[in-house]
């Protein structure tokens, strides 16, 4: 009885051994019961200098073009980035660029799949042979079947881009159906509109054989379509039971009224509604920083083809500087000018000086964002403030000064945009360009943006 427990014991503490031998990676040694750990294998050492740490990379139908820390001669050494290509007729499938990582592998694949066009589609009553099949260059040859002949392109060519040049071409039977086509027709655009409404009756379409027609087909916009000014070929196809074909075509030409194209006035610019000079568009007059329009702000072009109205002008802006108070100064650039206010204490303040004389060299730059420039300079009761010639009053200087923030007592400058506020503060001097730049980027309207692009280098 003792012995069949003995026998029971060793073989629970045999199981239990096993189970930690394969379990935890810790087990008991039989004979003094102590606790092993298994060894771990070292990664390997990174070494830069061992030429070939990453296999050889070999693209077939490409090229690898490698680069090495280590010179010329490493082109798989531990670092090398390779960047990938095809041959022509190729493309590349994966990565473009790959390096040798520390565990000895690539850190990405790619091949080189050949290019292929599509299939292409049988013609009626021809067919068609290749060079090579798909394949990039291959050229396709039509050809009809006896008693047709073909329209449209004779050969096509597999490009790189995997479309077929040209179009699928057509057999015409020698014997096509009777078909009569409307008459062409002319129209006038509607106001304000590049485009006419055009309406037809279908054509008459009769078989030369049995009377049967099966489908008449029409290349072009529908009848009731809304054309653009031009020319346009309306074509219709007629197919008979035997699938003979005959086709007809007619003209639709739509004419726009124009007038005779508007000249922006000088110092100045237009905008205009649809293309600018056709029936019903309406330009609008604008001035270049600095000037006013005078006269009328748009014309129309008219049903006689002539613009109503007369060219208004951009005569230099009149500024009135006799006013009883700072916001009836300010109210005369209300959504027409931005403002560029300095205040120094005393015309030889060193701040002052390096300012105006950067911007007196930038007055171009300044005139095309619409920027003019006030001058408050010194203290009471010797303070003198300008805009360009005209001097200002000592009152309108305080209030300017109060209105805006500005201290007489060290030199500080404000910006002020088109509607009146305080955009951006300076307390050194900066770059014309700094200024230009923070306008550019952040005041400017969206027609100003245009002008801005159009205008790029008028002050080179």
């Amino acid at each position: 009885m003792r012995g069949a427990e003995r026998k029971e014991k060793k073989e629970k503490e045999r199981e239990h051994q096993k189970k930690y031998k394969t379990g935890s990676g810790y087990y008991p040694d039989e004979s003094y019961n102590e606790v092993y750990a298994e060894e771990v294998p070292r990664a390997p050492a990174l070494d830069y200098r061992v030429p070939r740490w990453c296999y050889t990379l070999n693209i077939q139908d490409g090229e690898a073009t490698c680069y090495s820390p280590r010179g010329g001669n490493y082109h798989s050494s531990l670092g090398t980035r390779c960047e990938l290509s095809c041959d022509r007729g190729f493309r590349l499938i994966g990565r473009r660029s790959v390096q040798c990582l520390p565990s000895r592998r690539w850190s990405g694949t790619a091949y080189c799949r050949q290019m292929r066009c599509h299939a292409l589609p049988f013609i009626t009553s021809g067919t068609y042979t290749c060079t090579n099949g798909v394949l990039l260059d291959s050229r396709c040859d039509y050809s009809c079947a006896s008693g047709y002949h073909l329209e449209g392109d004779r050969s096509r060519i597999c490009m790189e881009d995997g479309q077929w040049s040209g179009g699928e071409p057509v057999c015409v039977d020698i014997d096509p159906p009777k078909i009569r086509c409307p008459h062409s027709r002319e129209k006038i655009a509607e106001p304000e509109k590049l485009t006419a409404r055009v309406y037809w009756d279908p054509p008459l379409v009769k078989d030369s054989a049995d009377g049967t027609i099966t489908r008449v087909t029409l290349r072009g916009p529908e009848p009731g379509s809304h054309f653009p000014e031009g020319e346009h070929v309306i074509r219709y196809t007629a197919y008979d039971r035997a699938y003979n074909r005959a086709s007809c075509k007619f003209i639709v030409k739509v004419q726009v009224r124009r007038c005779p194209p508007l000249k922006p006035p000088q110092h100045g610019y237009l905008t205009c509604t649809s293309a600018g000079d056709n029936y019903g568009a309406t330009c609008e007059y604008h001035c270049d920083g600095g000037y006013e329009r005078q006269g009328t702000p748009s014309r129309v072009c008219q049903s006689s083809r002539q613009w109503s109205g007369s060219p208004p002008i951009c005569a230099p802006m009149k500024i009135n500087v006799n006013v009883n108070s700072a916001a009836g100064l300010l109210d005369q650039f209300y959504e027409k000018q931005r403002l560029l206010i300095i205040s120094a204490p005393d015309p030889s303040n060193r701040y002052y000086k390096m300012q105006i004389s950067m911007l007196q060299q930038c007055t171009c730059g300044l005139d095309l964002r619409h920027v003019t420039i006030i001058e408050l300079v010194g203290q009471p009761p010797q303070e003198v403030g300008r805009i360009r010639e005209q001097q200002l009053s000592a009152n309108i200087i305080e209030e300017l000064r109060q209105f805006q923030r500005l201290t007489p007592s060290y030199f500080n400058m404000v910006l002020i945009d088109k509607q009146g506020i305080d955009r951006e503060r300076y307390m050194e001097p900066v770059t014309p360009e700094e200024i230009f730049t923070f306008i550019d980027d952040y005041l400017l309207s969206n027609q100003e943006l245009i002008q801005r692009r159009e205008q790029r280098d008028m002050c080179e």
